[in-house]
């Protein structure tokens, strides 16, 4: 009994582990040229900095199980001193409040560790870079995915551990229902829209001026800011979610400009000159995003997995990802459900 797991984030990664952990067989195919779906780790100095998703929280017991069971070490993002607040003409005020984000936990060298802890439990055969799959057909003995470059893998069941509005443009035999393909279009990609900033420095020059390294702006780009420094030591770091529609951000140079400038009225002339700016802009990551997925998401979406995607295929098409997750969907922690949930129905 073979699956195929589309999609190499920590939900399917994880999907891979666990069915390896009990000796069955599975391939992963990946479309990018790495693993981690939207975790992504710049590494800077040997030091480990986040392009998406950084935190996660007490009362997500699987990612803490599983940090644990990899052996990774989590620590608290720093909150100590004040909040700097951005008004809508770019007058900076301090000593605005304390720490947004106290009581968060971050992750030794970035949450890339995680996903590449669960690569490495994997067999070097199991795993597959590069192989974007867009077509998948349902046969006499299984399922089979062929993907970009022509090549063609076949399983007895088939699981889309990937965003719902990219899994809606594979192409399908026999074809989805119009009701399935609606319920999957309609499902927002979880901070797909987003583009993240992260400003590289010697030294923690804010924390010397009794700032938190938090910032909340009406004026932009960045529309908050938090530090993102390792638990020891430097370099150091501040990161912030860039708040400019995505149709307004394309040219890099001027956006980097921009930014400079902001970390500048905010933290003073010392954030002006970073070591290093790293830009990851999420909306326009074709392994990622959908064109739906540029407009802005205004509140956490309601996630489950639709009704029309269960049982398709005579029970052997499956779905994972965040974004099908009842309780915790859009969080890490809601990977690791959906991809507990499709284990329990592949027992079945």
């Amino acid at each position: 009994m073979r699956t195929l797991i589309i999609g190499g984030g920590l939900s399917g990664l994880a999907i891979a582990e666990m069915l390896e952990a009990r000796g069955q067989d599975c391939l992963l195919l990946e479309a990018r040229a790495r693993f981690g779906g939207r975790i992504k780790t710049e590494h800077h100095d040997g030091v480990g900095f986040d392009m998406g998703p950084a935190w996660f929280w007490p009362g997500q017991p699987r990612l803490l199980a599983l940090t644990e069971r990899l052996g990774l070490e989590k620590f608290d993002q720093f909150s100590d001193g004040a909040l700097i607040f951005e008004d809508e003409n770019g007058r900076v005020q301090r000593d605005r409040g304390f720490a947004s984000m106290q009581g968060s936990w971050r992750l030794k060298d970035g949450l890339g560790a995680l996903t590449q802890g669960l690569v490495d439990r994997l067999p070097a055969a199991r795993l597959r870079l590069n192989a974007h799959a867009t077509e998948l057909a349902l046969t006499a003995k299984g399922v089979t995915a062929v993907t970009e470059g022509g090549e063609t893998f076949a399983a007895n069941q088939l699981v889309l551990a990937l965003p719902p509005r990219l899994a809606a443009e594979i192409g399908y035999t026999p074809a989805l229902s119009a009701d399935a393909l609606h319920a999957l279009k309609s499902v927002p990609t979880w901070m797909a829209g987003q583009a993240k900033a992260i400003a590289i420095y010697d030294r923690p020059f804010w924390r010397e001026a009794g700032l938190s390294g938090d910032a909340m702006s009406r004026f932009g780009p960045m529309v908050e800011v938090h530090d993102a420094s390792p638990a020891h030591g430097g370099p150091y770091a501040l990161f912030g979610f860039i708040g400019v529609p995505p149709e307004n951000r394309g040219e890099e140079t001027i956006l980097r400009q921009h930014l400079v400038s902001q970390l500048g009225r905010l933290f003073g002339a010392a954030a002006e000159n970073p070591v290093a700016l790293y830009i990851k802009d999420w909306a326009i990551d074709p392994h990622t995003a959908s064109a739906s997925d540029r407009k802005p998401i205004y509140a956490h979406p309601t996630y489950a997995m639709p009704q029309s995607m269960v049982g398709v295929w005579d029970g052997k098409l499956h779905l994972a990802g965040t974004e099908v997750a009842p309780q915790f969907g859009g969080y890490l922690e809601g990977a690791l459900e959906a991809a507990e949930n499709v284990l329990s129905t592949l027992d079945n």
